[in-house]
């Protein structure tokens, strides 16, 4: 083999190896941008809701799962138990009924969730420049895993985690979210 082709072999694997590594962080800004235009067509390519939708249920389910079990009175009625064993059925209509390509975009504008009591509401940006002023951070958590981190610095302490999954070799898409850890609630007085 001579020295140009070993040349250029390497220039081709290090070409590979750059746009394997790159194509994350433009699939997050393609969803960033997508997101803030509202253009629902680049976030229906860009989201994997099948997926998005899944990982929702799984976490608002063990979220409210370990409010209800936290909650000393839900263990002193019979309904606490009734609503423990509702209560993945409650989320998964809500989440069926949330997660769609408006809500994904005001969440990655707003870093917040939607609202399960009022569906029909899509959280928007409170001022016209808030949100320019969420934060975004962004990396790896495994080699078919990125995350893009959501903080409003208003919250500085609840941040939205999106996790973008790989699709193919080069392909990535939105199909999971992390949510802030629940935070408990003050006892009465």
């Amino acid at each position: 083999m001579s020295r140009s082709s070993k040349g250029l072999l390497a220039f081709g694997l290090v070409a590979v190896v750059a746009a394997f590594l790159a194509m994350p962080i433009l699939a997050v800004r393609a969803l960033v941008a997508a997101a803030k235009a509202g253009d629902e067509a680049a976030l229906e390519r860009l989201v994997d809701f099948p997926a998005l939708r899944e990982s929702a249920k799984t976490e608002l389910t063990t979220r409210l799962m370990s409010e209800m079990r936290g909650d000393s009175r839900s263990h002193d009625s019979a309904l606490g138990g009734l609503g423990m064993m509702l209560a993945p059925m409650l989320v998964g209509g809500a989440v069926d009924a949330l997660v769609n390509a408006p809500t994904v975009a005001a969440m990655v504008r707003t870093a917040d969730l939607p609202d399960p009591a009022h569906p029909e509401a899509v959280p928007e940006a409170e001022a016209a420049g808030e949100e320019d002023d969420i934060r975004q951070s962004y990396g790896y958590r495994d080699l078919n895993t990125f995350v893009l981190t959501l903080t409003d610095p208003d919250r500085p302490t609840e941040p939205l985690k999106l996790l973008l999954k790989r699709q193919g070799l080069f392909g990535w898409k939105l199909a999971g979210i992390d949510l802030p850890e629940a935070r408990p609630e003050p006892a009465a007085a």
